[in-house]
């Protein structure tokens, strides 16, 4: 690396160079922030090296990464700069989130971090409760987390930080927001992917986004793409994604320094002047955004060898760069040199306080990026304007004698609030190219989809200032949602059901922030990730097996109860109570899987709102013989189809074996399957008993992999009689009806299922088990000659039961157990 810096590559600058007064500052304050960084990977006392370094003094497990740490604090304290001359609210997403030790350090300058934890106070004791505390039990974790004062992006995994930024600067129009690349990261996916968040981001009314793609040429073991390609076709790359790149490079601290400052001072009046040119000229078109190439050594000021091996520079300094230094009295005096020479007698004053100079580049107040109240999202969260469910919800005249889109329905309601909330723009609905497949092309009335690329006569509902986002990448549609809603706003993300496994792991990252956030009283709640999964596996018949895949619950109901909700509404006025409950909570992950192809409905909306209160419940009017005595065989359902599927089969047992006593359970909030010691909305076994009873066998038809249920109810009293029905892999490009024949999940077969597992029932109803086996036969058959399901599938509708002795309207609905609030 050459030691000469440049800055401005990308064309000319009239920043004017630094006076030495404010350079020796910015230079004090980044070799505060360096040492700061290595004395939380090494000491558990003598914080300042007032005394003779000794391995008492040396923590017993170094754990950590120092390699990026010099980097970051340099964008740390060239921030502060133009946040002090800008006076703008800015966050920074710190991409290379293992450099924890940097951020921590930063927000003790500053003085956010003692704020918080008052027991970590800017003084000597505070440093020394700052190093003994970082990645030690007890303490602060290794990467930037939820602990870490000004942070909205969970470190522990790299891809998706550009992502995350662009989705906190989406409808924050005074916001910047800075976002560090390490170029390790850059090789991921969706870090790739997230280069085309400039097509979506509007001048007019986002915030903008400055990537910052730290080269320090080295990941854990190996050299990084990125650092390695020459310089002319990495700035090609940058601008064939739409960016203005501006190159820093050296080794050199002070020219660095000089070169970072042009290059910052360069990016923000370009910012300016394009969103001047949007909100002031009302010019369009899509603008280039800046963005710094920041190329400076991995390791930078550390140890430049470690017994004649190259250490600062290379690979061998991403993490500890010195080991042994307890046992190794050579390796402690190498440590020793290494601090002090940082000079930290010029940093610290005698009580340990950063001196003056240190700080005259921080910023004050909500300025300082540790404080910023962007980055605890709860503070800007306000209550959605959400409409009257009366306004959508579809009549129903009695169970199953109409039918509706249950999404469809919801687009409605959907509609209303994007126009609700035009004016404090703070609702989007995100999704992989779906919106309108998914039967939510409604929104369409209220808002177009956001788009700043070329518009042409052939195009629908593009608009530069809309709030529906769709982009084929569901990496980049997750963490949109994640960096919006973690900012304070509320959204939806729409998906196919078989493909958001595509974010499973996002998913993970970002329940695990919710659980630890929720945990810090200064955290404040943030409105829940919501997903709207549809298209779902049992009517993905026309696609095949590539799309059927409901295992996206199994993935989320591994994760922390106090964080997750699963809920699988069967109709339509179902589903739209259960959307007015997620969007108005808080801290959650909601997965609602509902499908999109008309249903019958059910519930009126009434009965539904008490039904999904409930979160499960005994549906009367689908059984028989529910008048006072124990059911003979309990038929429960979770999910549309195979609440359909159920009531079928409760209807065939009616008319082939009308003295059997069948009690029908529809579930709606799966969480309420677990044990409450398990799970917020479990239920006690009492309740649990009440529904299933404790002893008669239950037929279960659920919507995903059936083991699920299994593993949910294993502790029940009623296990041992429970047999599930769901989906097993048997996928094909079929027929509707034939998935559940294939899956064993159809009326037929459930109604098998009853003659098998009810006692004494098989010798008594052989002839009506091998009717239905029979029409199983027939159905195979008919589907190969015509294509279609039989006409008694196809045109099957619910005929509801007679009239109870005592008189008993068949629309009594209660019979429930518990609430699930």
């Amino acid at each position: 690396m050459p030691a000469e810096s440049a800055a401005g590559q990308a064309g000319p600058t009239t920043a004017p160079a630094l006076g030495a007064a404010e350079l020796d500052a910015l230079e004090a304050h980044w070799r505060a922030a360096c040492y700061l960084s290595a004395g939380q990977l090494y000491l558990r006392a003598n914080p300042l090296l007032r005394a003779p370094l000794e391995p008492a003094h040396i923590k017993p497990r170094l754990l950590g990464h120092w390699g990026t740490c010099p980097g970051l604090n340099l964008v740390h304290t060239h921030l502060n700069r133009i946040i002090r001359a800008w006076r703008r609210p800015t966050v920074c997403i710190w991409g290379p989130g293992h450099g924890a030790p940097a951020v921590l350090a930063n927000s003790w300058l500053e003085g956010s971090y003692s704020e918080l934890y008052p027991d970590v106070g800017r003084d000597e004791a505070g440093m020394d409760r700052l190093f003994a505390q970082f990645s030690a039990p007890g303490g602060v974790p290794s990467h930037v987390a939820p602990q870490t004062p000004g942070s909205l992006h969970e470190g522990g995994e790299l891809g998706y930080s550009l992502a995350h930024a662009y989705g906190a600067a989406l409808d924050n129009p005074d916001l910047l927001v800075a976002c560090v690349i390490g170029d390790g990261e850059a090789e991921t996916g969706p870090l790739a992917a997230s280069w085309h968040g400039n097509k979506f981001l509007d001048p007019l009314h986002d915030g903008a986004v400055l990537p910052i793609l730290h080269l320090n040429g080295y990941k854990i073991a190996n050299p990084t793409v990125s650092a390695r390609m020459d310089r002319e076709e990495l700035d090609q790359l940058l601008r064939g994604y739409g960016h203005d790149p501006l190159h820093v490079r050296g080794t050199e601290p002070r020219r660095v320094h000089e070169a970072m400052a042009r290059a910052m001072d360069t990016a923000m009046e370009r910012i300016a002047g394009i969103q001047n040119a949007a909100r002031d000229a009302g010019l369009g078109g899509r603008p280039r955004w800046p963005v710094i190439v920041l190329e400076t050594p991995k390791g930078w000021t550390g140890p430049a060898t470690v017994d004649g091996v190259p250490v600062e520079g290379t690979w061998r300094s991403h993490q500890i760069p010195l080991a042994g230094v307890r046992e190794d009295p050579a390796r402690l005096r190498e440590l020793a040199e290494w601090l002090l020479s940082y000079r930290p007698e010029e940093l610290f004053d005698e009580r340990g306080a950063p001196r003056d100079q240190v700080l005259a580049c921080v910023p004050h107040g909500e300025l300082r990026l540790g404080a910023s109240p962007y980055a605890n999202g709860g503070l800007h969260t306000r209550e959605l304007p959400l409409p009257r469910l009366e306004r959508f919800a579809v009549p129903v005249p009695g169970p199953g004698r109409s039918r509706h889109s249950p999404t469809e329905v919801l687009a409605g309601l959907l509609a209303d609030l994007v126009e609700a909330t035009a004016e404090r723009r703070d609702f989007r609905v995100v999704g992989p190219d779906e919106t309108a497949s998914n039967r939510l092309q409604e929104l369409y009335r209220a808002t177009g989809k956001a788009w700043q690329e070329a518009v042409l006569p052939v195009d629908e509902h593009l608009d530069r200032h809309g709030r529906v986002m769709e982009v084929l990448s569901e990496h980049l549609c997750q963490g949109w949602l994640e960096g919006y809603v973690l900012t304070g706003r509320h959204g939806v993300f729409s998906c196919y059901e078989a493909f958001v496994h595509i974010v499973d792991s996002m998913a993970a990252q970002h329940i695990k922030w919710l659980k630890t956030a929720a945990a810090l009283p200064w955290r404040r709640p943030v409105p829940s990730l919501n997903y709207l999964l549809t298209s779902h596996v049992w009517r993905q018949d026309h696609n095949g097996f590539s799309h059927q895949d409901p295992g996206f619950v199994d993935h989320i109901l591994n994760k922390s109860p106090d964080v997750v909700r699963v809920y699988l509404p069967p109709d339509a006025n179902t589903l739209l109570s259960v959307c007015d409950h997620v969007l108005r909570s808080r801290d959650y992950v909601n997965v609602v899987v509902a499908g999109k192809h008309p249903c019958f409905d059910w519930l009126s909306l009434e009965e539904a709102r008490a039904h999904c209160a409930r979160g499960a419940g005994i549906w009367s009017w689908a059984g028989t013989g529910d008048s006072g005595r124990e059911p003979d065989v309990v038929l429960a359902c979770a999910g549309d189809v195979p609440t359909m599927e159920i009531l079928a089969a409760a209807a065939l047992l009616r008319e082939q074996l009308p003295e059997l006593a069948v009690r029908v359970v529809n579930v709606v909030d799966m969480t309420r399957l677990l044990p409450r010691e398990e799970h917020p909305h479990g239920m006690p076994d009492h309740e649990f008993d009440a529904l299933f009873t404790r002893d008669r066998p239950v037929v279960f038809a659920y919507h995903g992999y059936p083991w699920l249920v299994h593993r949910v109810a294993y502790r029940r009293a009623v296990h041992d009689q429970l047999h599930v029905r769901g989906y097993k892999e048997m996928g094909s490009t079929t027929t509707p009806f034939d998935m559940v024949v294939r899956n064993d999940m159809d009326r037929f077969r459930l109604v098998m299922d009853v003659i098998d597992r009810v006692p004494g029932l098989a010798p008594r109803a052989a002839a009506v088990r091998q009717r239905m086996a029979d029409a199983r036969s027939r159905h195979h058959d008919w589907i190969r000659e015509h294509g279609e399901d039989l006409p008694e599938i196809a045109d099957w509708e619910w005929q509801p039961s007679p009239p109870e002795p005592s008189g008993e309207s068949g629309r009594q609905r209660t019979d429930a157990a518990g609430g699930s609030a």
